[in-house]
């Protein structure tokens, strides 16, 4: 994260400049609700993500083998740390019921330098862990 700020002095918003502590926004989804909260409070609890939100019921249109499939799913959104992606797409995989769960990782090109170090602090005992087992 640079210092830069956006919109001058007195705004506290930051440039990110692709460092791994950088926070990103993780998509995916999950076949009910149910299952979506506790995948969403696990990864919480483990510090993979600081923050995940649960969305309402959507629906997916998508060619899964040759065929069109209309499924309800429950969207997922995870605040996170580059650092942790490996470890939280480990976690989830392990978690989830599809063959391939979605797993879109979105750059946050700025934020809230307090949004931002509050996220990369959330995350930080899954990282280290992450390092002391490697």
């Amino acid at each position: 994260m640079t210092d830069q700020t956006l919109g001058g002095d007195a705004t506290p918003v930051v440039r990110q400049a692709g460092a791994p502590t950088d926070t990103v926004v993780v998509l995916t989804t999950a076949p009910d609700e149910l299952l979506a909260k506790r995948i969403a409070h696990l990864l919480v609890e483990e510090s993979l993500a600081a923050c995940a939100q649960v969305g309402p019921t959507i629906v997916s249109m998508y060619l899964w083998q040759g065929e069109l499939e209309g499924t309800d799913e429950v969207q997922l959104a995870f605040k996170t740390t580059a650092d942790a992606l490996p470890a939280l797409h480990a976690r989830l995989r392990e978690l989830h019921p599809y063959e391939i769960p979605e797993f879109l990782v979105l750059g946050v090109p700025a934020g809230s330098r307090d949004y931002l170090d509050w996220v990369a602090q959330a995350t930080r005992p899954a990282v280290q862990g992450a390092t002391r087992d490697a």
